[in-house]
């Protein structure tokens, strides 16, 4: 008898992405084969929030998260607190975001998105769902956003694939946020990544593919899919110096107590 893997959680792929229009099932049974058994897929534009809400309410084990991308905001314009709160109470919406700063390829709309941030920020903090950053070239501002509006109000948050420095890493442990990793942490030329990732409590760490994007070896380069959260983990197990099924076992308590609405 094979030993079953170790059942996991990618918590953040774009499952809407045209990368997957075609094979979407199979995607979610290759997950599935890989022991991801839960996944969430994320809205980077509100416009599209129904059809990612259709493909959460397709797959078991599948649920959604959406807001406006930072990356996006320029184009799409900035949402409201009650457009965001509306969709909250939806079985399978878990999370508020993605959201955050995006300094490296679309800095001429700081502004804005500082804006937004503040949006999505206050919608967790009312919804009591947990925040999903991304943060790029960005951390001073960051930090001081995150902080400032968690004296506000107490909000959860997890950084989305993480690699920014590690004094924005630090603020977010002393916040109690997450920090997930991704692909980039298992890439050779990403050790300093690994090595913040080794300072973190083991019970803030959690895994994910931000799929088709950033596919870990042995797939760097190609699509990218939710059944390879399996190769992130192992790389995370190696950090921590646990065995794969400890480490998974915990990022799955870690998963369930930031992303409650999905257990």
């Amino acid at each position: 008898m094979t030993d079953l893997p170790p059942r996991i959680t990618d918590s953040h792929c774009h499952l809407d992405f045209p990368n997957f229009e075609e094979d979407r099932d199979q995607v979610v049974e290759n997950a599935r084969a890989a022991g991801v058994h839960r996944m969430v897929t994320i809205c980077t534009h509100l416009t599209q929030e129904p059809k990612i809400r259709a493909i959460a309410e397709q797959y078991d084990g599948v649920f959604y998260a959406a807001g406006t991308h930072p990356m996006n905001v320029a184009e799409d314009g900035v949402c409201t607190v009650d457009d965001l709160l509306a969709l909250t109470d939806h079985p399978k919406f878990v999370a508020i975001g993605e959201t955050g700063l995006d300094y490296h390829y679309t800095v001429e709309s700081a502004d804005v998105q500082k804006d937004s941030l503040r949006i999505h920020i206050e919608a967790a903090q009312r919804s009591k769902l947990p925040l999903i950053i991304h943060s790029r070239d960005a951390d001073v501002d960051m930090a001081d956003i995150l902080t400032t509006e968690h004296k506000n109000a107490p909000y959860t948050c997890v950084m989305h694939c993480f690699s920014s420095g590690p004094e924005l890493a630090k603020t977010a442990l002393e916040l109690g946020f997450y920090l997930s990793m991704s692909g980039v942490a298992t890439f050779p030329k990403s050790q300093e990544v690994r090595d913040i990732f080794a300072t973190a409590p083991i019970d803030r760490i959690l895994v994910e593919t931000d799929a088709p994007y950033l596919a870990p070896p042995p797939h760097r380069g190609k699509r990218n899919e939710p059944a390879y959260t399996a190769f992130t983990a192992q790389v995370g197990a190696d950090v921590f110096g646990m065995p794969l099924a400890e480490f998974a076992a915990q990022t799955e308590t870690n998963f369930e107590t930031l992303f409650w609405k999905a257990v």
